[in-house]
């Protein structure tokens, strides 16, 4: 059998979870998206929509996360 150049497709099926957010931390969220909607002009995005890119540039930007994550 020949070796393939491509491996294993990694499982990228999108997961869905429930999370309930203290009262506050949803009226901040609500006003971030506000916010971004006035500076880049668009409308009002539906808060839950900046969860995910907010959760993915806290994770990319977490220098301890990087470190910990290259030990074996």
């Amino acid at each position: 059998m020949a070796k393939l150049k491509l491996g294993p497709i990694a499982d990228d099926k999108p997961v869905k979870i429930t999370v309930e957010l203290p009262a506050p931390l949803h009226r901040d969220l609500v006003a971030y998206a506000e916010i971004l909607a006035r500076e880049s002009g668009q409308s009002v995005a539906d808060p839950v929509r900046l969860v995910v890119p907010m959760l993915e540039r806290f994770i990319a930007t977490d220098r301890g996360f990087a470190k910990a994550r290259r030990l074996p």
